[in-house]
């Protein structure tokens, strides 16, 4: 490997243990080879530090750090900060790659010259694989191109919902200086969906990408991971996501990205209201406080007074719509026992 790899593959490790050697085994089975991989072992606490650093012996390509925990985002960051290469890419340490991808990636990169890459991906649950592609045609893609076609669809792809471009860090090339400006924006307490506080701004500055169409990404689906886990500081967390994205997208410059970013707002609302309410324990009293108060939280009221209730899916959805722009604190707790 030369001091100065053209890829650095950053890996976020935190209790993992059981799938982490598949994960490395499939980096380590590319037939791309010139890259490094940077293990940032997030404090965990089973025996996903030892078998990291036992990956580290064995190949110099691989180095290990550890650190204490500060979520995935912090593993990230700490890990671009001790990367060398002039591309980067990421991986979760629970997921696998197939053998051809960053050949593929890292190739397109070099011929096209762009600051970004991006591959479809493979969602893998227990019971079955369901390809996720992006809307767009597969090729490359220079600013005018981007605009016309990527950015009015870009967030939501306009069926609810559905991401125009998937969010995900992880299916995706950056040029480094790109990245750079962009992934120590995003705030370290946000758990649900900060991919895209980086991805988003990124192909909004990019001056070209290339979309390509396989799907090299395989995403371990766990129901118990991070993004099933609701509890009320999700309302936090959803107040803090909204308020970023309006810091981070400038729409006088994108206008296309209002709709975008409201429909988009509803949809984590709908994701995220049903299950931290139903679990919130609290008093009668407080309980309908606090649902006043996300409903009333002005990027909430503004997402919910755009979003049409026709283009939602789902009876029990349209009828949160509903409950949500109109406070309507006795019907929403109908519908969380029904």
């Amino acid at each position: 490997m030369s001091s100065m790899p053209f890829l650095s593959i950053i890996v976020p490790v935190y209790n993992v243990e059981s799938y982490l050697a598949e994960c490395l085994d499939s980096i380590l089975a590319q037939t791309f080879t010139d890259f490094e991989v940077l293990l940032i072992d997030d404090g965990s606490t089973d025996g996903s530090p030892a078998l990291a650093d036992a990956y580290a012996a064995k190949d110099t390509r691989i180095r290990c750090f550890h650190k204490e925990n500060g979520g995935h985002m912090s593993a990230r960051q700490a890990g671009f900060e001790k990367a060398a290469g002039e591309y980067i890419a990421f991986m979760d340490s629970d997921d696998w790659i197939d053998p051809a991808m960053y050949a593929r990636m890292c190739t397109t990169a070099k011929e096209y010259d762009t600051d970004m890459v991006c591959c479809n991906y493979t969602a893998v649950t227990p019971k079955k694989r369901i390809e996720r592609r992006d809307f767009c045609d597969p090729g490359f893609y220079d600013k005018p191109r981007l605009a016309s076609v990527i950015y009015p669809r870009l967030l939501f792809s306009g069926s609810f919902f559905h991401y125009g471009v998937s969010p995900s860090l992880c299916n995706k090339l950056f040029r480094r200086t790109l990245l750079e400006k962009h992934l120590f924006r995003v705030p370290l307490t946000i758990k649900l969906g900060e991919d895209g506080l980086a991805a988003y701004p990124c192909l909004l500055e990019a001056s070209a990408v290339y979309f390509l169409s396989e799907s090299f990404y395989y995403y371990r689906s766990n129901e118990n991971s991070l993004t099933h886990t609701m509890d009320c500081g999700r309302l936090a967390e959803n107040r803090l996501l909204f308020d970023t994205y309006d810091k981070l997208i400038d729409l006088a410059a994108y206008p296309c990205m209002e709709k975008q970013l409201l429909y988009y707002y509803a949809y984590q609302c709908l994701l995220t209201f049903p299950p931290v309410f139903c679990t919130m324990q609290t008093t009668a009293a407080d309980h309908k406080k606090k649902f006043h108060e996300e409903c009333g939280y002005p990027p909430v009221r503004r997402a919910f007074r755009a979003v049409k209730i026709s283009d939602v899916s789902g009876l029990h959805n349209k009828a949160y719509v509903f409950c949500i722009r109109h406070r309507l604190y006795g019907l929403f707790r109908f519908l969380l026992k029904h």
